[in-house]
Order: structure tokens, then C-alpha cells, then sequence
């Protein structure tokens, strides 16, 4: 029953398409945000004149990037109100071993045991709700400057949540496990029983996979798999931050051999007419130089610790994965035809929710070779995409006249940059606005965009999905963003060196 209610509450927030709203905006609501056209600034070089005419024009770009800063400065803050929320609960459990004693079960209700604050902090510290949290202050903004109409209007209608949606699908078919036990023996073939042949194949082969599969998808994979095979066994903290950093920038370039697997190539295919076989062809080979000699410099670095990960291997309990019984190669089947059902409707939300229900009552059906459908990280997952996407969908008016500023090179960094700090989908959605983009130009920004993509949890899509499976392993079970950017620096100029190669 819990599953059905979950599914209740992915209806109940609103995260279904906007086709099925059959009332259109009224036409007294203003457009909002405003038409980038609108301002009539195209022939003003000095990027900073076009940002300061443009806050003149509409002052509510200022106050919607503002509270997007704060969002982000939130998600650094994050780890430690995560700590802070540890110790609240801690200090409450010994006023309540004060007064009652050691044995609190039999004395006092279980919910009596967690402390309403330490609750409270523990949610402001989960990372995957930060932009979501951000959106009520922005919702409030909006009403108080624009109207309850033009809010409604913005977040119901003009904001697309497919790709949110997509993830919470994906990642629950992908986690499930027939999937996993498919992953592990096709892998295995490769790996056999090494924890460093398991590290390079998963940060090889899987991120190379989201281009057939989807990068959430593999994202989900490689992450289970990694927990499985790698950081359980206690590799010291710089390295599992190098392994994190790593499977991030990896699985974001490893989605562009194809135009259909990585969210921020598929916003400007098919408006560039970009098909699967130009996208192998100008970044395949690119994206596969780069994803081996990253993981061969980390490997040279790290290669002294897989010798003791693997004497740490006799003595590791195994893994509730490793003791399930084998599941049926019918079952399997048919899981792998709901994860193709979903990769190739990924754009239609009433067909891949719809084939979903229907995954969900094979489940059911097939119980003992199940472990139960765990919605949690795919559901923070997808309210940490959909409040990124609503904050990212009003800051197109700055994000764009800086793209249109700079040259090749200037652009591939500038692009890099401007992805750590927004989903890369939405820096290469402003670019298909840019109508003098040249080919060069073109493939400069995408090349940014993937290049940047594992340098914060924001920067791509399946990264949220990467940490909710991984978080557990850290210190605090949390990840510091600090720590994700410095671990991701060295394979992010790894592939800039390649992307930025003449072509």
C-alpha cells in the first residue's frame, strides 16, 4: 500500500505534464519570466550594461538570482546542519536517558524518541531538498511582485518537469534487483572478484552505458555497484571523494556518444539537427580518451590502496546482494524491457509514469525475487530536479548574454564554469536562443557543459541520483561540496584538454 501512496504523492505535488492541464494561461497574466527578445539589447557588447539594463527592465531578476545564490550557498551549509542536526538529536536522547533511564523503550513512546528540531535540521541538511525548500521563498517573491496568478502560471504551466519525473522512474527501475543482478554478471565478466578491476570497469564501461541507457540510469547502476564493490570495503576519504568526483565527470561525458542520453545534449539536437552519428563522431572519441586516462591517473594515484582494499575484502560481511537467491532470466527480461520502455519515452511523461504503474505491479507479482521498491532517493532526487528546474528556469538573463560574449575557447571554459553553478541542460537550452552561434561555437558550449558537469551535485541531472546512493558511505552520511569540487577538478581538465582539441 505505501507504494500506491507514494505515487498518490508524486501526483499530489504536481509532478505530471503540463499537457493534461486543459485550462491555458489567462491572457491577462503577464509573460514571466519576460521574453529574452524583449529587452531589445542584442547590439550591446558590454555584457555588464545588458545585466544592469536588464535588471532595470525587470528589478525581479535580481531578487530571483539572489535567492538562487542563497540556494546554492545553502547546499555547501548542508553537511554541517547535517551534523548539527545529529547533535540535537543526541543531546535530546540523554535528557531523555536522564529521566528515565538507559532502557527507554518500555518507559517512553517511540516517537517521543526524535527530537522535533534535530528533525527539522535533519531536513534542511538533506541536500536533495534544498532547492525544493528554496522555492517556497521564491513562490513568495513572485506573488508579492508579480501576483498569485503569474506564480501559479510559472511553476504549474511554464516550468516542464519531464526530466525530474524521468529520474524518479529510472532510478527505481534501474536500483531494482533483476537490473543490478544483470549489471553484476555482465560486469563480472570483466571484473571477476578485483576491487581495482571492479573500479576501472564500473568507471569505464558504465559511464560509457548512459549513452545507450541513459546517464541516470547508469548513474544509478554504477553508484549501487561502486557501494557494492568499492566503498564498503574502507578506502580512505580522499579516495572515495577522487572515486565520487570521478563517476561524476565521467558518467556526464560518457552520455554524449549518442544525442539522446545526455539531458544536456538532448536540449539542442533537435535543434541543431545534431543525430547520434555526429555526436559519436565529434565527441565520442573525445569522451573516451578522456574517461580512460582520467581513470588511469587516479588509478596511479590510488593503487596502493586497492592492495589492502582486497585483504579488507576476506573480512567484509557480504554485502544482502551477494546472499540473494539468482533471479530468473524471464523476471530480468522483463525488468530490462521497463527500463527500454522508459529510455524510449523519455520525453513522454503519461507513457513511461503509465509503464511504471504497470512495473510496479509486476513486483508485486514476482515478490520473492524483489526487494522492495525503495522510493525515498529517487523521490528526493526528483524535488531536488524539480526545484533546481524552477530556479534555473528565471536565470536565463544573465546566463545568456554571457554565453553570446565569448569565442570558441572563452565560451568551452566559460561554458565549464557556468555549469557548476546550473544544471548543464539549462546552459545549452539558452544557447539554442543564441541565433549566431557557428558550428564552432556550438560545439564549444556543449563541450563545456559535459565537461563540467561532475564539478557540483547541481551541475548535472543524475548527479543527485550518484549521491543519495553514495551519501551513506561518508563521514555524517553526507557529501561536502567542497570536497566533490576538488576531487572533480583533475578529470574536468582531463577533458577539456581533449574537447578542446581542434576538430
Amino acid at each position: 500500500m505505501s507504494r500506491f501512496v507514494l505515487l498518490i504523492v508524486l501526483a499530489s505535488l504536481g509532478f505530471f505534464p503540463t499537457a493534461v492541464h486543459a485550462a491555458a494561461p489567462s491572457a491577462d497574466v503577464v509573460a514571466f519570466p519576460p521574453p529574452l527578445a524583449s529587452y531589445d539589447d542584442g547590439d550591446t557588447s558590454n555584457v555588464w550594461t545588458v545585466l544592469v539594463h536588464r535588471v532595470q527592465v525587470e528589478p525581479f531578476n535580481l531578487v530571483s538570482t539572489v535567492i538562487f545564490l542563497l540556494a546554492i550557498i545553502h547546499t555547501f551549509f548542508a553537511p554541517k546542519i547535517l551534523k548539527l542536526s545529529h547533535q540535537v538529536q543526541h543531546r535530546h536522547e540523554e535528557k531523555l536517558k536522564a529521566i528515565h533511564g538507559d532502557d527507554l523503550g518500555e518507559k517512553v513512546p517511540h516517537r517521543f524518541h526524535q527530537s522535533i528540531p534535530a528533525a527539522i535540521l535533519h531536513f534542511l541538511g538533506e541536500v536533495e531538498a534544498v532547492f525544493g525548500i528554496w522555492v517556497i521563498p521564491l513562490a513568495i517573491a513572485i506573488v508579492i511582485a508579480k501576483g498569485p496568478d503569474v506564480m501559479r502560471t510559472y511553476i504549474d504551466q511554464t516550468v516542464t518537469y519531464t526530466e525530474p519525473l524521468f529520474v524518479v522512474v529510472i532510478m527505481a527501475i534501474a536500483a531494482s534487483r533483476p537490473v543490478v543482478q544483470a549489471a553484476v554478471r555482465i560486469l563480472g565478466l570483466v571484473a571477476g572478484k578485483s576491487p581495482a578491476r571492479w573500479w576501472f570497469a564500473l568507471l569505464t564501461i558504465g559511464p560509457l552505458l548512459g549513452s545507450l541507457i541513459t546517464e541516470p540510469a547508469a548513474m544509478t547502476i554504477c553508484a549501487v555497484l561502486l557501494g557494492r564493490e568499492f566503498y564498503r570495503l574502507g578506502p580512505s576519504l580522499k579516495f572515495m571523494y577522487a572515486t565520487l568526483g570521478l563517476l561524476f565527470v565521467n558518467v556526464s561525458v560518457g552520455g554524449a556518444l549518442t544525442n539522446f542520453a545526455a539531458p544536456p545534449v538532448l536540449m539542442v539536437a533537435a535543434k541543431w539537427g545534431w543525430t547520434s552519428g555526429y555526436m559519436f563522431t565529434q565527441f565520442g572519441g573525445r569522451a573516451i580518451a578522456g574517461i580512460i586516462l582520467s581513470n588511469i591517473i587516479y588509478f596511479a594515484i590510488f593503487r596502493k590502496e586497492f592492495a589492502r582494499m582486497t585483504e579488507n575484502k576476506s573480512g567484509v560481511s557480504l554485502d544482502e546482494s551477494e546472499r540473494q537467491e539468482p533471479v530468473p532470466l524471464w523476471i530480468t527480461a522483463v525488468h530490462l524491457a521497463f527500463l527500454g520502455w522508459t529510455v524510449l519515452f523519455a520525453h513522454e511523461p503519461a507513457l513511461f509514469i503509465g509503464g511504471f504503474l504497470f512495473f510496479i505491479g509486476f513486483t508485486i507479482a514476482t515478490t520473492e525475487y524483489q526487494d522492495d521498491l525503495n522510493m525515498k532517493s529517487p523521490m528526493l532526487v526528483g524535488f531536488f530536479l524539480a526545484g533546481l528546474v524552477v530556479h534555473g528556469g528565471l536565470q536565463g538573463w544573465w546566463i545568456e548574454p554571457v554565453l553570446s560574449r565569448l569565442g570558441e575557447f572563452p565560451l568551452l571554459i566559460g561554458a565549464t564554469i557556468l555549469t557548476a553553478f546550473n544544471d548543464n541542460a539549462a546552459i545549452t537550452y539558452l544557447a539554442t536562443l543564441v541565433p549566431s552561434f557557428s558550428d564552432n561555437l556550438k560545439d564549444a558550449v556543449v563541450s563545456g557543459a559535459i565537461c563540467g558537469g561532475g564539478l557540483t551535485v547541481i551541475a548535472n541531472a543524475p548527479n543527485p541520483a550518484g549521491q543519495s546512493i553514495l551519501q551513506k558511505y561518508f563521514p555524517e552520511g553526507s557529501i561536502a561540496p567542497g570536497g566533490l569540487l576538488l576531487a572533480a577538478l583533475a578529470p574536468t581538465f582531463v577533458m577539456l584538454f581533449f574537447f578542446a582539441l581542434p576538430r
